[in-house]
């Protein structure tokens, strides 16, 4: 199908599966629904699975708008050996032993109990972020040397799901919610050096982001057999996922609203600086702030991105 403007303007809950990009990922809703204009917010790994927000059209603009301060996951941590990914795709660059200690379930309750708080946390030397413009990831595989600067982090809830054996040896899974820039890797491996051994990622599935959640996601399978025609009813709820409360507009402040001209703050309760979502006939046309008691415009979506519940 040949790519162009499908007309669509949405979100899209995917459950991305193993095994391939989170680009791979858009690629794929770009060729279901012909539409050029595609784009993801919170990359998830190759190995990794579970919900990948996807936004089509003027969606895409809400990429950097979305509340995304907590995710939540479930995630296998293997004990055993620590890998330069701090996954299981990496080499292995240390063995460790595993303590007996660790294969009880009150230890590793306590333990992970232990990760819940505010701290600072050294991403993978294999991660998107960018040194002197170049990704690190792509050094780390040039051979260089990847030193990145620690990044406060916090752990809202580090729980204990089960633990058991495979052919590697010791895991546990477990789940856990995060704070937006935290590395499930990272603390995999700090936490396999903290307990005197060595571990890494064996598996991860990302549950929720912000105020989606995978319980709502579709398949690329499913989401290819909708096709553009279909694809509208699998739209996620642009004002749920931004966070914010919702202003309904009439026909007549619509107009206003497409022009940028300052609107009543109407049905909703906004302090100074504080934002809202401009809603009529079931989709966003805007994202609008607080100022002097008049909404200003912060971003328009002339279209109207679609899904509003």
């Amino acid at each position: 199908m040949k790519r162009g403007q499908s007309g669509l303007n949405l979100l899209l809950a995917v459950d991305k599966p193993e095994g391939i990009t989170s680009h791979d990922a858009v690629s794929k809703v770009r060729y279901a629904l012909g539409e050029r204009r595609v784009g993801h917010a919170g990359t998830l790994d190759p190995a990794a699975s579970g919900l990948l927000v996807i936004g089509v059209g003027q969606g895409t603009r809400l990429m950097g708008m979305l509340t995304q301060d907590q995710k939540s996951y479930e995630a296998r941590i293997s004990f055993g050996r620590e890998t330069d990914t701090d996954d299981r795709e990496g080499k292995t660059v240390r063995e460790a032993e595993v303590p007996k200690r660790l294969f009880d379930e009150e230890e590793a309750r306590l333990a992970l109990a232990g990760l819940v708080g505010v701290q600072d946390q050294v991403p993978p030397a294999y991660s998107a972020i960018s040194i002197d413009g170049k990704r690190a990831y792509a050094l780390a595989r040039e051979g260089e040397a990847v030193e990145l600067a620690s990044r406060r982090i916090e752990i809202y809830q580090a729980l204990l799901l089960a633990v058991g054996e495979d052919d590697e040896g010791l895991f546990w899974d477990c789940a856990f919610m995060v704070s937006k820039g935290t590395y499930i890797r990272s603390i995999a491996r700090d936490l396999g050096r903290s307990l005197g051994s060595a571990a890494h990622l064996g598996a991860l599935r990302r549950l929720s982001s912000g105020n989606l959640t995978l319980k709502n996601a579709h398949t690329l399978e499913e989401i290819a057999e909708a096709g553009a025609d279909g694809i509208l009813s699998f739209a996620a709820d642009p004002v749920r996922a931004l966070g914010l409360p919702k202003r309904a507009v009439t026909d007549s402040e619509l107009e206003k609203l497409l022009q940028g001209k300052t609107l009543p703050l109407g049905s909703v309760d906004l302090k100074e600086g504080e934002r809202c979502a401009m809603v009529s006939s079931g989709k966003v046309y805007g994202v609008w702030e607080c100022v002097n008691d008049r909404l200003k415009t912060v971003a328009n979506f002339p279209a109207g991105i679609s899904g509003v519940r």
